[in-house]
C-alpha cells in the first residue's frame, strides 16, 4: 500500500463495549443453532411433538445412520434459517433506512418473543411459529450486526472487531450444550427451559441495542453529517477524524446517488465483491460444519457414544470451537484473510477424508465403532472445527461485510447473508435424509466441496488486510488479475 492509512484512533471503554453488546447478535444465532441439535435428541421433547421419531428411536437394533431421519423434525430445525433468508432483505432496508442500531433493536425484539413463545409450546405449529420468530431475529441481527462491526471498527483492527460476531456465535453454541447437558436430566419439561433460555442473551442485545451508538457511516449516509462527525469522534477517541470523516463523506455521497441499490448490485462492476460475498457463504455450509455442529449429538450416539457421553462430546468439540476463533481473532490482521483460508481447507480435507474412511470401514446400518475408533473420530471431529472456527467461519462474514462499496453494502451483504440462510436450510433439510442414502460417504461429498473452496481461494479471493473499507474498489477489486477487468 502506498500511504498506509491508518487513521488516528484509541481504543475506548464506549466503543469495546458498543463491540461487545452488538456481538451479542452472534450469541443468539449460536445460541438457536447450539439448542435445537440437543433438544431434537431428548425424548421428552420428541414424544410432545414428534411421536413417530420416538417410536423410531425405541426400535431396538435400529440403522444407525437412518434413526432421525423424519422431515418435520428437520422442518423445526431448518424452519428458522427460511425465515432468516426473507427477513434479511427486510432487514437491509431498516439498515440504509433507518440505521444499523435500530436493526439490532428490531433482531432482539423478535428474539424475545420467540424465546417465549418456543419455552410456552403446546403443539407442533406453536414451536414452528416461534422458530420463525427466532428466524426472523437471526435475518435482521446477521445482517445489522457484522455490519456494525465493520464499519464501527479502526481499519487496522477491523478483522478482529468483525470476528466478535464468530466469537460470540461459538460461545453461544458452546451454551446452547452446556444448558442442554444439563436440562437432559430435568422431566418431562427440561426442552423448555432450554428454548426458553435464548432469552437470556436476547434481553442484553436488546438493552445493548439501546446502549450502542449508530455507525458514522449510516448517521452520514443518512445526511446526518454533524452527528456522524462527533460519533466518529466519539468511537475514535481522539478530535482528529478529519481524513476518516472525508473518505467516509465521498463514500456517502455516491450513495446517495444510487437509488436502487439492488438494480446496483446487478452490474457488471458490482459482481466481484457479491460473487465473492454469496460463495463464501455459500462454501462456508457447504464445509459441512452445520452438519456437524447441529447433529453433533447425533453424530456421536451414531458412533456408539450414549446419551450423555455425546452431549459432553459436543461441548468438547464447542470448547474447541471458542478456542480457535479466538485464534482467528489474533491471526486475522497479522496474516491476512487468504492464509488462513487455505491452511484450513488442508486441514478440513483430511479430517473429512478420515472421518470417512473410518465409518466406511468400521460402521455398518447396526453395529457401533469400538471405544478406540470412536474417540479417534472425536479427535478428528475436533480438527475439522478447530480449522473452520479460526477461517471459515469467522472469514466467511467479515469478508462480504467489508468489500461492498457503501452504495450496495447493506444490499450486497443482504445477498450474502441469505444465501448462508438458504444453504443452511438446505442442508439442514437434507443432511439427515444424506446421511440415511450416502452413509459414511457424506463426509467424502463435504471433502470434495472443500478442495473447490481451496482452488477458490487460491484464484479468485483478493486480500484485503488494512485496506480502509470505503476504497476497496481502487485498492482491491481494480488490481486483482481476474476481477479487475469487471471494473468499469
Amino acid at each position: 500500500m502506498g500511504e498506509n492509512e491508518n487513521f488516528k484512533s484509541k481504543i475506548t471503554v464506549y466503543v469495546v463495549i458498543c463491540w461487545i453488546l452488538a456481538a451479542f447478535g452472534g450469541f443468539m444465532f449460536g445460541y438457536d443453532i447450539g439448542i435445537s441439535g440437543g433438544v431434537t435428541a431428548m425424548d421428552d421433547f420428541l414424544i410432545k411433538f414428534f411421536p413417530a421419531v420416538y417410536e423410531k428411536k425405541l426400535r431396538a437394533r435400529e440403522d444407525n445412520y437412518c434413526k432421525y431421519d423424519n422431515q418435520f423434525l428437520q422442518l423445526f430445525t431448518s424452519s428458522l434459517y427460511l425465515a432468516a433468508l426473507v427477513s434479511s432483505f427486510a432487514a437491509s432496508k431498516v439498515c440504509t433506512k433507518f440505521g444499523r442500531k435500530p436493526s439490532i433493536l428490531v433482531a432482539s425484539t423478535f428474539f424475545l418473543a420467540g424465546a417465549a413463545l418456543s419455552a410456552a409450546a403446546q403443539n407442533i405449529w406453536m414451536i414452528i411459529i416461534a422458530r420463525i420468530l427466532l428466524g426472523f431475529g437471526v435475518g435482521f441481527g446477521n445482517e445489522a450486526v457484522p455490519l456494525f462491526l465493520s464499519e464501527i471498527a479502526p481499519v487496522q483492527h477491523r478483522g478482529a472487531v468483525n470476528i466478535l460476531f464468530q466469537l460470540f456465535v461459538t460461545i453461544g453454541i458452546f451454551f446452547a450444550n452446556l444448558v442442554n447437558y444439563g436440562t437432559s436430566k430435568l422431566h418431562p419439561n427440561g426442552w423448555r427451559v432450554s428454548l426458553g433460555l435464548a432469552s437470556v442473551p436476547a434481553g442484553f442485545l436488546f438493552i445493548g441495542s439501546l446502549i450502542i451508538t449508530e455507525t458514522p457511516s449510516s448517521l452520514i449516509e443518512r445526511g446526518n453529517d454533524s452527528n456522524g462527525l462527533k460519533t466518529l469522534q466519539k468511537i475514535r477517541g481522539v478530535e482528529d477524524v478529519e481524513a476518516e470523516f472525508e473518505q467516509i463523506k465521498l463514500a456517502s455521497e455516491i450513495a446517495n446517488q444510487v437509488k436502487h441499490p439492488f438494480k446496483e448490485l446487478m452490474k457488471r462492476s458490482s459482481m466481484p465483491p457479491l460473487i465473492i460475498g454469496v460463495l463464501l457463504q455459500v462454501f462456508q455450509q457447504f464445509t459441512g460444519i452445520n452438519a456437524i455442529m447441529f447433529y453433533a449429538p447425533v453424530l456421536f450416539q451414531t458412533v456408539g457414544f450414549k446419551d450423555d457421553a455425546s452431549l459432553l462430546s459436543s461441548v468438547i468439540t464447542g470448547i474447541v470451537n471458542v478456542a480457535s476463533t479466538l485464534v482467528s481473532i489474533y491471526a486475522v490482521d497479522k496474516v491476512g484473510r487468504r492464509v488462513l483460508l487455505l491452511q484450513a481447507c488442508v486441514q478440513m480435507f483430511i479430517s473429512q477424508i478420515a472421518i470417512g474412511v473410518i465409518l466406511r470401514l468400521n460402521l455398518n446400518a447396526t453395529n457401533s465403532l469400538t471405544r478406540a475408533e470412536a474417540i479417534v473420530v472425536v479427535f478428528l471431529v475436533c480438527l475439522f472445527v478447530m480449522a473452520f472456527a479460526w477461517s471459515w467461519g469467522p472469514l466467511g462474514w467479515l469478508i462480504p461485510s467489508e468489500t461492498f462499496p457503501l452504495e450496495t453494502r447493506t444490499a450486497g451483504f443482504a445477498f450474502a447473508v441469505s444465501s448462508n440462510m438458504f444453504f443452511t436450510f438446505l442442508i439442514a433439510q437434507a443432511f439427515l435424509s444424506m446421511m440415511c442414502h450416502l452413509r459414511a460417504y457424506i463426509f467424502i461429498f463435504f471433502a470434495g466441496w472443500i478442495l473447490l473452496m481451496f482452488l477458490f481461494a487460491l484464484f479468485l479471493l483478493p486480500e484485503t488486510k488494512n485496506v480502509p473499507i470505503d476504497v476497496m474498489v481502487e485498492r482491491v477489486w481494480k488490481k486483482h488479475a481476474v476481477w479487475k477487468k469487471f471494473m468499469d
